[in-house]
């Protein structure tokens, strides 16, 4: 229900477009309306809030199965302790630049947040705390311009999702990660 509700919304957008900009003799409130129908219907246009963290047993076996794969081209462990200690989400960390780093005062422009409101332009500084100036310090030592982590996220994203179901950890994702971070 929540991605046909998206893929509605995405709709709408395309119908209001055609029917304005091009004059098009279209019911721009078709997506809308069918968007409405969903909930007679029985499905939920609302994500449910998840609440899943991962154990330190998970991310041991995690941790474990990343090292001793010799082909993975991703620093898995690093990106997810990166990730544990910013609280940052996977995009975030895979657009992030060293030219955006402040080694003074340890911190990262951390370039369009995501905000409900503000969707460009939305850059926010945010300090590198010791555990993620751990991660980025070695980094910058080696490189001075580019991407921090420069890895496709969705790359990063399968990587985890495969090591989950080799090890048989069940409805863990990456951005479970985030949860885990603001709790502690």
């Amino acid at each position: 229900g929540v991605t046909i509700a998206a893929d509605l919304s995405f709709l709408s957008a395309v119908l209001k477009w055609g029917r304005h900009a091009r004059q098009l003799d279209i019911p721009e409130r078709l997506a809308l309306d069918a968007r409405a129908s969903l909930a007679h219907r029985g499905l939920t246009t609302r994500s449910q809030e998840r609440t899943r963290e991962p154990t330190d047993d998970e991310l041991g076996r995690l941790y474990a199965r990343w090292a001793t794969m010799k082909q993975q081209v991703i620093p898995m462990q690093t990106v997810c302790q990166f990730a544990l200690a910013t609280g940052m989400r996977q995009g975030e960390i895979t657009r992030l630049e060293i030219e955006d780093i402040d080694q003074e005062a340890r911190t990262v422009v951390i370039r369009d947040r995501k905000d409900p409101r503000n969707k460009k332009g939305n850059d926010q500084t945010v300090p590198l705390l010791p555990d993620a100036w751990a991660i980025v310090a070695p980094i910058i030592a080696e490189r001075k311009t580019g991407l921090l982590f420069p890895y496709d996220e969705h790359s990063i994203s399968t990587s985890f999702t495969r090591a989950t179901r080799a090890l048989g950890i069940e409805d863990l994702h990456f951005h479970d990660l985030r949860h885990r971070a603001t709790a502690q």
